[in-house]
């Protein structure tokens, strides 16, 4: 009889354990556990925690609370601007609500993967080139309010989209880096040419100093002298003053024994009286045909 009683109160104990072990579940730290009670949601949300159920009539799902990172694979489309890209993002979500994430929507990572892609495909198409590569912020901003419109009905919140890469075909690539090369020698022109115009105007206000003070050109050839002269070369310069020049270009348009207009060497008078005509200065004559030619060397005739 008392054996009979205590196997009796062991059975009990075990069916009373493995019932235990079937109506306990722990919920993590991250998670959030909705309860179906014959299909229906039952109370509320289970917070972290060993948690009890009726075996065989409860149900209790778990749900990820924390953030999601997802990436939205590359979608091909043409900007508004007839440029054909390809460009990838990454959205950052979490459930907040597990019962409407749930129950809602079938899958959630997947519609939210979809909705994602159709968006960044919607924004391709609605922005310029110059867009997606300088003012991702504001695209951003675009995509991120796109995804969340549909997704806070599903529980779900967006924290953030951001555009990964832009993919530009090799002809576009070639394109902007010769735009950008031309952009660069434009620039540099326009300095150099600033640059010029300054020193022009220095220069000139530097001349009409040294137009007032003669010296200071004086002084400016010795400083030259004395720069080339530390450097330690085998050049050798000579300042030469542009009064110098001046004096041996006047000098030289008329030397001694020639004509400033005609510029030809007049010669002795004595020695154009006593030369004799040349033949081509002298007076030529008629010649008188004769009736008999004399004969040449190779037997022909000819006329005196």
């Amino acid at each position: 009889m008392v054996q009979a009683l205590v196997g009796a109160i062991v059975a009990v104990v075990c069916v009373g354990l493995v019932c235990l072990a079937m109506a306990a579940r722990v919920v993590k730290q991250y998670e959030r556990g909705v309860l179906f009670r014959l299909g229906r949601v039952a109370g509320d949300v289970r917070p972290p925690g060993l948690t009890l159920i009726i075996p065989f009539v409860d149900r209790l799902q778990k749900v990820n609370m924390q953030i999601v990172t997802m990436p939205i694979p590359a979608q091909e489309g043409i900007t508004r601007d007839n440029v054909t890209v390809r460009v990838d993002a990454v959205v950052y979500f979490r459930v907040v609500d597990a019962v409407s994430a749930l129950i809602k929507v079938e899958d959630y990572k997947f519609a939210v993967s979809q909705m994602a892609q159709t968006s960044l495909r919607s924004i391709i198409g609605k922005s310029e080139l110059d867009d997606l590569l300088s003012n991702r912020e504001k695209l951003n901003e675009g995509l991120e309010l796109m995804i969340d419109s549909p997704a806070v009905g599903w529980g779900i919140q967006v924290d953030r989209v951001e555009i990964k890469d832009v993919s530009l075909p090799d002809t576009m690539k070639r394109s902007m880096a010769r735009q950008a090369e031309a952009d660069r020698e434009r620039r540099a022109r326009i300095i150099n040419a600033d640059a010029e115009l300054q020193a022009s105007k220095k220069l000139a206000e530097a001349a009409e100093q040294m137009s007032d003070q003669p010296a200071a050109l004086q002084l400016r050839l010795l400083q030259t002298v004395m720069a080339v002269a530390a450097e330690k070369n085998s050049t050798l310069v000579l300042p030469i003053p542009v009064e110098l020049l001046h004096f041996l270009e006047r000098g030289g348009g008329q030397q001694p024994g020639t004509d400033g207009e005609a510029g030809q060497r007049r010669e002795p008078a004595a020695l154009t009286e006593n030369r004799a005509p040349t033949a081509e200065q002298a007076p030529r004559e008629p010649v008188a045909l004769t009736e008999n030619p004399v004969p040449n060397g190779d037997g022909g005739s000819f006329a005196g």
